[in-house]
């Protein structure tokens, strides 16, 4: 008998208001209790740093590289949460300090 592989989180469906660079950005997520998803940054250019500025209060939040993040649901949680990750990039037309701020539906 072998062990099969642990599945890879994929990208959290999300809605999101993506900014330039300098610009806040807030976007809406949604996982299942217990789940986890990825969470990408996605504002167009080049992340040079980044961090978590809020931690999720009804789950957890990792960072796995500069740009992706994996966030996990508490198990038998259901409702809202919200987390924020500050971003410095540069892109094609701006460059600063960005912080995303995500709310999440846990169902």
């Amino acid at each position: 008998m072998s062990a099969s592989p642990a599945m890879a989180a994929s990208d959290c469906p999300r809605l999101l208001e993506v900014a330039d660079w300098g610009e806040n950005s807030t976007g809406d997520i949604s996982v299942s209790s217990g789940e986890s998803c990825l969470f990408p940054i996605t504002i167009r250019g080049t992340v040079s740093s980044s961090d978590i500025v809020q931690k999720p209060a009804h789950g957890s939040l990792k960072k796995l590289n500069m740009t992706t993040y994996e966030y996990k649901a508490k198990a038998r949680y259901k409702g809202s949460d919200a987390f924020a990750i500050k971003a410095v990039g540069q892109g094609p037309t701006a460059s600063g300090t960005s912080v995303i701020t995500v709310h999440a539906t846990i169902k």
